[in-house]
């Protein structure tokens, strides 16, 4: 595993590269709230693959947006292009988790010309509202902003503890929990103290809208895989049935696991990965 890190326009990006750097180029997106660990486990079980995850801007080691900015679907998706034109990489394989799996899905549909193949895991495109609840959105968004600015910084007392918490509030395992909860940490005068930015915990200005979120399921014009968990989230195994017929080349299949399953559970999430790569003719 190397760190690597790299400039865009307005923020630097990090993240940790897996594997043979000759081997098949994969870009690995994280959920939200965690980071470029999630994939330590998966990266242990692929071989012959060249695995780049990063740190989604405003996670893990990676820089947070400017005081006057938020974050939206559409900025990560601008970080992605950036980030792929500094890498020189016409075309890839790309792999997201959770909103990782959103913005990959985004991304697939926005540039189909850089993608060898999609897989979302425990995702299916981006969450939608209807219309008339966009003013409701839009009010809650701004009045959560407002109460961010008024809490204070939180300090974990120790990383057990702050791994224990995330495990309790992730469905996942202790060692996974931990490995998140590391690169999410640093220290200062006061103690340990979040990396992540908090202004991800507000509440989004704008939802997509269904009509909106088929439109970019349609666009997408790689092979598709989608894997699901057992015990995953029910949203995402709802938005799969009914979105299942937008996708021209789809295949889904399903892990035991829940949310987090490509780490609790990495070996069958890999040989599915593998498995997929090697029939699209790509690996």
């Amino acid at each position: 595993m190397t760190d690597i890190s790299f400039q865009l326009r307005h923020q630097r990006i990090s993240g940790q590269r897996f594997g043979d750097p000759n081997g098949t180029k994969v870009l690995a997106l994280h959920g939200w709230l965690d980071n470029s660990a999630s994939f330590i486990p998966l990266a242990e079980h692929l071989q012959n693959v060249d695995l780049l995850a990063i740190d989604l801007i405003g996670h893990g080691h990676s820089d947070h947006r400017s005081a006057d900015a938020h974050y939206h679907l559409p900025d990560w998706v601008q970080d992605i292009y950036e980030l792929t034109q500094s890498l020189g990489w016409k075309e890839f394989h790309l792999l997201g988790h959770s909103l990782g799996g959103i913005i990959s899905s985004l991304y697939a549909a926005t540039f189909p010309e850089q993608i060898l193949t999609l897989t979302m895991i425990e995702a299916f495109g981006p969450l939608s509202r209807e219309a008339e609840s966009s003013p409701a959105q839009l009010r809650e968004s701004v009045l959560s902003r407002i109460e961010i600015d008024k809490k204070q910084a939180r300090h974990p007392p120790s990383l057990e503890r702050a791994a224990t918490a995330r495990m309790m509030a992730g469905d996942l395992s202790r060692e996974s929990a931990k490995l998140l909860v590391q690169r999410n940490l640093s220290e200062d005068e006061q103690g340990l103290k979040w990396r992540t930015d908090r202004r991800l915990r507000t509440i989004s200005s704008l939802r997509m809208t269904e009509e909106q979120a088929t439109a970019f399921l349609r666009s997408i014009s790689s092979p598709v895989l989608a894997i699901t968990g057992s015990t995953g989230f029910e949203k995402v195994r709802l938005n799969q049935q009914n979105r299942a017929a937008l996708i021209k080349n789809l295949q889904a299949t399903e892990c035991e696991g829940g949310h987090h399953l490509h780490m609790d559970n990495p070996q069958p999430v890999a040989e599915q990965l593998l498995r997929f790569w090697q029939d699209c003719g790509t690996s």
